[in-house]
């Protein structure tokens, strides 16, 4: 089997018996990397230290994996310009922070049957955050509400 020492440097193709010696004489534990190899890896290190970097390396990608939350940010369609306005500041804090945005026109009664008031109050909130985010898709009806969902823009 080939054996990579402690500090990373090779230190040959060696019998398994040999190398278990080697690795007691340091107190370390002599670990299969590379089983299906020919010759099979193994490396000289203590296992705690190891596992240690594997669950650490483990959490750093779950890390970066990790999908951005859904907020929602809720609309009436006869909403008034200050309501509006901190609409807007929440939804632009939600993107800065990396966060998707669900925003969404709520329509009560009667209201359903004038769309294009809804469209336009929406228009208005995306019009503030364009610099922030980009929208996934054109805004659809879900029952009885427009919806439009919202990506932060990635920053450089």
């Amino acid at each position: 089997m080939r054996v990579i020492g402690p500090d990373g440097g090779q230190l040959g193709v060696l019998k398994t018996i040999d190398a278990l010696r080697q690795a007691q004489e340091l107190g370390k534990d002599l670990v299969l990397i590379v089983p299906n190899a020919k010759p099979p890896v193994a490396r000289i290190i203590d296992f705690g230290k190891l596992k240690y970097e594997d669950t650490k390396h483990e959490k750093e990608v779950r890390k970066a994996q990790k999908a951005g939350v859904l907020k929602e940010v809720k609309l009436s369609f006869k909403i008034g310009d200050h309501d509006l306005n901190v609409r807007i500041r929440q939804a632009r804090e939600f993107l800065e922070k990396g966060n998707k945005v669900k925003v969404a026109v709520y329509f009560r009664g009667r209201e359903v049957t004038h769309k294009e008031i809804g469209r336009a109050v929406l228009q208005k909130l995306l019009d503030a955050v364009v610099d922030l985010g980009t929208p996934e898709k054109n805004p659809m009806m879900e029952g009885r509400s427009m919806v439009i969902i919202l990506s932060p823009k990635k920053h450089a």
